[in-house]
């Protein structure tokens, strides 16, 4: 209902307003609203508006008054959160079963303790603001979210959290991998796998063997944290091995965790034998240069297993002086990829043979070529800078030489110099932009080995988002069962994100920024508490929609 005022033309050319109490009522007939009077209170003048103001007094005194009903008037807004990511995150952690698997998983160690809560917390911190497990309880829970869910949750409730996750991993990561495949009918007929090393900001190796806590499994680790071969240039720090499997999407299967001394081509019989039990069906194992060797070939090869390697080239063995110099023609595969099919009879005598698929890049072989140009230029430069001792032997003699950059250009001259190696440079002319793939499955296309080789680049955008979007390191733990559980909320974190980077055919950083655009405000009033969700703008209205989320309710709680 509303008060109008209403005008009519008098007689003596004047005019005269009317206050009236009008409604607006749907008419069906008309299928329009129209407007009711309610009541006539008569021409516009004192007596009347005197009478409107006592009246009006005695409505508000029943229900509340002018300061109580203006806007904001008796209503305090006490807090307010960023809560579109967080919503998407909680519905797609129950829709890929993680929090099923958690609860049976509290379950089967009969305690009272918050741990699925716990766990899904500090995922979600991971995909929404990535922090320590002390910045997340102190700071992140008590001040930057919404979720009350977590109000009673302390800091020794995560840690208890990553252990129980470190004892049923293999249980929840098998689980939910299946239930996620099919949600997104996945093609999991190449599994991805490769390794990334993970430093720790220490001086020293661990020497012992160290024992997880009850929760965790009583488990016995080898020493974790040790020196090995750097894939990120930090050989001087202490570091431990992850490896990771992923579908051809990019969503992750399943990770290990290795002491960091531990060199790629020794894990692949543990991650074969893991796999195995997983009843993958038609499973292609895909995996880069390092897992190849005579033994990880036999293994593969076990129980009807099928293999797809990148092979290492230039290391003067068969696959640079017979492969890549078998004469054949290249076939195109597209505008920047050649291939040529070779076979090469069994080193055992078998009737088997080896198969290769020589792959070239002519993009790529014109990038190599400059740049080992530019190289040739700087190494001249520095030789013609050069003094020979009399000795024959330099201090920059010797850096040249042992400098990655230089070294595989040079050779020491009869005169004690150093002169530019013409065979070494024609020796890496010759593997310009090519490499070289090798199987044992016979049903695949020379043209699909190439192609499913270089979607190995899945398994590195997944370490790329692992170390800088979920800030993997720095690994604040010490013992080694937290450090393992740190790696698999990550990859848990992952999954998370790569399930709605599929949905939504975008970014993760890009959907969480529309998302965010939905709020909650939590407000005080006569009447109690009661916490509002903002209404989705147009962005985050798209991202619900993509990734089949019903918007959070307009009011979450009321008290």
């Amino acid at each position: 209902m509303f008060l109008r005022t209403t005008s009519r033309a008098l007689s003596d050319g004047t005019h005269a307003e009317y206050f009236q109490l009008a409604e607006s009522v749907w008419d069906a007939e008309k299928r329009k609203p129209v407007t009711r009077i309610v009541h006539n209170f008569g021409r516009v003048d004192d007596a009347t508006r005197e009478r409107l103001r006592r009246l009006a007094e005695s409505i508000l005194s029943r229900v509340g008054s002018v300061e109580e009903m203006a806007p904001g008037g008796g209503v305090e807004l006490v807090d307010s959160f960023v809560y579109g990511g967080f919503h998407v995150v909680q519905e797609l952690w129950r829709r890929c079963g993680l929090k099923e698997a958690f609860e049976r998983a509290v379950a089967k160690v009969e305690t009272d303790m918050p741990l699925e809560p716990a766990v899904f917390a500090m995922v979600a911190n991971r995909l929404l603001a990535p922090s320590s497990k002390l910045y997340c309880y102190q700071q992140w829970l008590a001040e930057e979210v919404y979720f009350p869910e977590g109000e009673d949750l302390q800091l020794h409730h995560l840690y208890r959290a990553m252990d129980l996750l470190e004892r049923e991993h293999e249980a929840v990561e098998k689980e939910v991998f299946w239930k996620v495949a099919t949600l997104l009918n996945l093609d999991v007929d190449l599994i991805f796998y490769d390794t990334t090393s993970l430093h720790f900001e220490i001086d020293f190796n661990d020497e012992e063997e160290q024992q997880g806590n009850e929760l965790a499994g009583k488990r016995t680790y080898p020493p974790q944290r040790k020196r090995g071969k750097s894939k990120n240039g930090r050989s001087d720090a202490p570091q431990i091995v992850v490896g990771l499997a992923v579908t051809r999407t990019g969503l992750p299967v399943r990770c290990w965790i290795f002491p960091g001394n531990t060199v790629d081509v020794t894990t692949v019989k543990k991650v074969k034998a893991d796999l195995r039990g997983w009843n993958l069906c038609r499973c292609v194992f895909v995996g880069d240069a390092g897992m190849v060797s005579a033994g990880n070939l036999v293994e593969l090869s076990r129980g009807g297993g099928r293999y797809l390697l990148g092979t290492p080239v230039g290391r003067g063995d068969e696959i640079t002086t017979e492969v890549l110099g078998r004469p054949g023609r290249y076939r195109p595969v597209a505008d920047n990829l050649f291939v040529k099919e070779v076979w090469l009879p069994s080193k055992d005598g078998g009737e088997r043979r080896q198969r290769y698929a020589v792959c070239f890049n002519p993009k790529e072989a014109e990038r190599q070529k400059k740049h080992r140009a530019e190289i040739l230029l700087q190494i001249e430069a520095e030789i013609a800078t050069l003094k020979v001792p009399d000795d024959g032997h330099s201090k920059r003699m010797c850096s040249l030489l042992s400098t990655p950059r230089y070294k595989r250009y040079l050779q020491q001259t009869r005169g004690g110099g150093l002169a530019i190696s013409r065979k070494a440079v024609k020796a890496a002319e010759r593997l310009d932009g090519k490499w070289v793939v090798t199987s044992n499955d016979d049903t695949v296309t020379t043209e699909d080995m190439a192609l499913g080789y270089k979607q190995l680049q899945r398994v590195e955008e997944c370490w790329r988002s692992m170390k800088s979007g979920l800030r993997m390191r720095p690994v604040h733990h010490r013992v080694p069962h937290r450090i393992h559980a740190h790696v698999r909320l990550c990859v848990l974190a992952l999954l998370i994100e790569r399930m709605a980077e599929i949905l939504c055919d975008d970014t993760w950083r890009n959907i969480r920024d529309d998302l965010n655009q939905v709020k909650v405000g939590i407000l005080d009033g006569p009447d109690g508490r009661f916490v509002q969700v903002t209404k989705p703008r147009d962005g985050a209205r798209k991202r619900l929609e993509q990734l089949d989320i019903q918007p959070p309710p307009q009011v979450l709680s009321a008290t």
